[in-house]
């Protein structure tokens, strides 16, 4: 059950019903529901998550899993809390207000008896501070305790391992799971070529990232100079940390009393009262020379424009907040670096944790596009004991990235065709969404 017909619930409706799960969606805005009950196959209900009678209409006695995401904090939490009275098994409510997540605060997680709470501006923080240490990813995923890691790279014209067949990469530290190519993702077999423009998935052991962006000739590194345009919670977060870091940020904020504030919040941010699409004034404070630009502000026409003003005066990078995650596919042709929205990258929080549990150990859903990389353990079956991989009958539409075996000393190998597996095993695979129910069904332990 899932309450809040948001872009966050709609999202999660689309990715759970799609999955074949019985998903019901709660919502006080009946012309909302209808519009979403044509797209998708699901049951809605019309009426406030936080009422006991409009629950146990939806169905709240059959439920399992308890989601609430509607943009009222109080009505999310009255929600969860009771959902308590009805025995169901996991419950996960999305906060915005960052009290909740103090140090010492009593309203905590545990004291609510929710599982989860997530809050949209954390979990955006998080995903734009782990982007800005790879200045030429703009995809990262961890694994097997950050030992694994999925980077997503765009090859340009130019470089010189465009042309090559993947079976001419034989010194890749690494193997390439996924190519992206005009909306359109690849699971590549040896004889694909890698084409200019071609956006490149793969995955690698943390330790070899550098030998990795080398063999591309990539040059990742930590910014030196930022520019965050807009002073709002995500922000004035990202500053904070950046100046953790002890990176220059400059934070660009068109409200004069709000500077006020961020100016005796932070501590070496130089803050600037524009509007973020002022170029003098911008330009006066060395945007040109900036390694990354960070647009949040509530306007996606003023982070996209803010955005490519800063890449055509000559920042190396940027990442750019956008409300309607529908949008980000299109934006890599306009320039735009990385595109985030909040919303999807809180909806693929909360479904990495409801699904980490049994034989999977974790999942990430790429951001524009239509993957996921699932961390599954493999079963103690006869089908997987001491074969090589390249035996095996695997679902099509799905790739081994890495093995993880959990043995006395936990080993990370990056496959070939005769690498043999071992139970206990923990699979890091790639796979379009239309091979997820073959891939759980082929890992389901008997």
């Amino acid at each position: 059950m899932i309450v809040g017909a948001g872009m966050v619930g709609y999202h999660l409706s689309e990715k759970l019903s799609g999955e074949g799960q019985a998903v019901v969606l709660v919502d006080n805005d009946k012309g909302k529901l209808r519009r979403i009950e044509k797209d998708l196959n699901i049951l809605t209900i019309h009426g406030s998550g936080a009422s006991a009678k409009v629950l146990e209409e939806a169905g709240i006695h059959q439920t399992d899993l308890f989601i609430a995401v509607t943009d009222s904090d109080e009505v999310n939490l009255v929600a969860c809390i009771m959902s308590n009275q009805y025995n169901v098994k996991t419950r996960i409510a999305r906060v915005r207000n960052e009290d909740f997540y103090s140090q010492g605060v009593p309203l905590s997680e545990k004291a609510l008896g929710i599982d989860l709470l997530i809050s949209p501006d954390l979990a955006m923080t998080d995903e734009i501070i782990k982007l800005s240490t790879r200045s030429d990813a703009f995809e990262i995923a961890e694994f097997a305790d950050g030992q694994v890691v999925l980077l997503g790279y765009e090859l340009f014209k130019g470089n010189p391992r465009v042309g090559r067949s993947l079976s001419m990469l034989g010194e890749l530290k690494g193997v390439v799971v996924a190519i992206t190519r005009e909306e359109e993702t690849i699971i590549p077999r040896g004889d694909d070529k890698i084409e200019a423009g071609d956006k490149i998935y793969l995955v690698t052991r943390e330790k070899d990232i550098s030998a990795v962006e080398d063999f591309f000739h990539f040059e990742s590194r930590s910014p030196d100079k930022v520019f965050v345009i807009g002073g709002g919670s995500i922000g004035y977060l990202v500053a904070r940390r950046m100046e953790q870091k002890n990176i220059s940020v400059t934070l660009v904020e068109k409200d004069a009393v709000h500077c006020e504030y961020l100016s005796e919040k932070l501590e070496k941010t130089v803050v600037l009262n524009c509007n973020g699409l002022e170029a003098h004034d911008l330009l006066e404070e060395g945007i040109d020379r900036a390694d990354l630009v960070i647009s949040v502000t509530d306007s996606d026409t003023t982070n996209i424009l803010s955005s490519l003003l800063g890449k055509h005066h000559g920042a190396t990078k940027c990442i750019t907040h956008i409300s309607r995650p529908d949008f980000v596919p299109l934006l890599g042709k306009l320039g735009i670096d990385v595109a985030l929205s909040p919303r999807q990258v809180a909806a693929n929080m909360i479904l990495r944790f409801v699904r980490g549990g049994g034989t999977i150990v974790s999942v990430a859903t790429l951001l524009g596009s239509d993957a996921e990389v699932i961390e599954i353990k493999v079963p103690d079956r006869d089908l997987f004991r001491d074969v090589p991989i390249k035996s095996l009958s695997f679902p099509r539409g799905a790739i081994v990235g890495a093995i993880v075996r959990n043995g006395g000393d936990r080993q990370v190998l990056i496959p070939s065709g005769d690498t043999r597996l071992q139970p206990d095993d923990n699979l890091v695979i790639f796979f379009t969404k239309d091979a997820l129910h073959a891939v759980e069904e082929y890992f389901a332990a008997e």
